[in-house]
C-alpha cells in the first residue's frame, strides 16, 4: 500500500516538502505575532483574519485587472467568468469577519493596544479595490459606446446584446457584494467598540457607516428606476 510523502522533493527552498517550498509556508506562518510578543492572545485571531483578507483582496484585484483586458477585447464572457472569482473573494472576506464578533468588546480593547494607529482604511487590498473598481465602470461605458446602445436600451433589448448585458449584471453583483462587505464590517466595528466613538486613527465610527452603501456603478442602479418609470408610461394602463 502506497504511503504519502515518499516522493522525492524537487523544489529548492525552505521547508521539508515541495508543498512547503512552493507555498513558502515557513515564511507565511512566521508573519503572525508570536505568543511571547502578544499584548493579548487574540492578536493571533485578529491577525490571521486580516492577513487572509489581504490575500483574497490581492487575488480579487488581479482578477479585475485581467477582466479589464477581456472587456477591452470585447470578450465579455471571459470577463464575467473572472468577475465571478472576484465575487467569491469579496464574499470570503465578508464571511470571515464574523469570527471577530467572537472577541468580547473588552478583549478587543486589549488587542487594540497593539494596533497603534492601524486602520482598515489603510488596508492595501481595500485601497487597491477602490483604485481598480472605477476602471471597470470606464471600460463598461466604452463597451456600451462601441455597441452604440444606451444603458436603458441594453436592459430592454438584452437578448441581442447578451454578453454586454451579462457583464452589466456581473458588475452589479460586484457592487452589491462590496456594499455587503462594508455593511458587515461596520456592524462588527459597532458591536466591538460601539458607535459614538472614534477608531484607531481618530475617525468617528459614523464615517465608516457613511460609506457602506456607496455605489461603485451608480448608473447601473439608476437604470432600474428609469425602467420602472418607462414601464409605468408604456406598459401599465391602470
Amino acid at each position: 500500500m502506497a504511503e504519502f510523502g515518499n516522493a522525492e522533493q524537487i523544489l529548492v527552498g525552505e521547508g521539508d516538502s515541495d508543498y512547503e517550498r512552493y507555498l513558502r509556508t515557513p515564511e507565511l506562518l512566521s508573519l503572525q505575532p508570536e505568543p511571547d510578543s502578544w499584548v493579548h492572545r487574540d492578536e493571533l485571531l485578529f491577525t490571521v483574519t486580516h492577513q487572509s483578507s489581504e490575500l483574497w483582496l490581492k487575488l480579487a484585484v488581479s482578477e479585475i485587472e485581467y477582466s479589464l483586458e477581456k472587456i477591452r477585447e470585447r470578450n465579455f464572457a471571459a470577463a464575467v467568468r473572472l468577475l465571478k472569482r472576484v465575487n467569491s473573494c469579496i464574499a470570503y472576506c465578508t464571511q470571515q469577519l464574523g469570527i471577530l464578533e467572537q472577541l468580547t468588546p473588552w478583549e478587543y480593547q486589549k488587542v487594540r493596544l497593539a494596533l497603534g494607529h492601524g486602520s482598515g482604511f489603510d488596508s492595501p487590498g481595500f485601497r487597491a479595490i477602490r483604485r481598480v473598481i472605477p476602471r471597470l465602470g470606464f471600460e463598461f461605458d466604452n463597451a456600451l459606446k462601441s455597441e452604440a446602445i444606451s444603458l436603458e436600451e441594453l436592459f430592454i433589448d438584452f437578448e441581442n446584446h447578451e454578453g454586454l448585458f451579462q457583464l452589466a449584471e456581473a458588475l452589479i453583483d460586484v457592487d452589491e457584494l462590496l456594499m455587503a462587505w462594508r455593511a458587515v464590517h461596520f456592524r462588527v466595528v459597532e458591536r466591538t467598540i460601539g458607535l459614538e466613538v472614534k477608531g484607531t486613527q481618530g475617525t468617528p465610527v459614523e464615517v465608516v457607516g457613511g460609506i457602506r452603501d456607496k455605489q461603485a456603478f451608480p448608473d447601473l442602479w439608476q437604470v432600474r428606476s428609469e425602467l420602472t418609470r418607462r414601464a409605468d408610461k408604456e406598459l401599465r394602463t391602470d
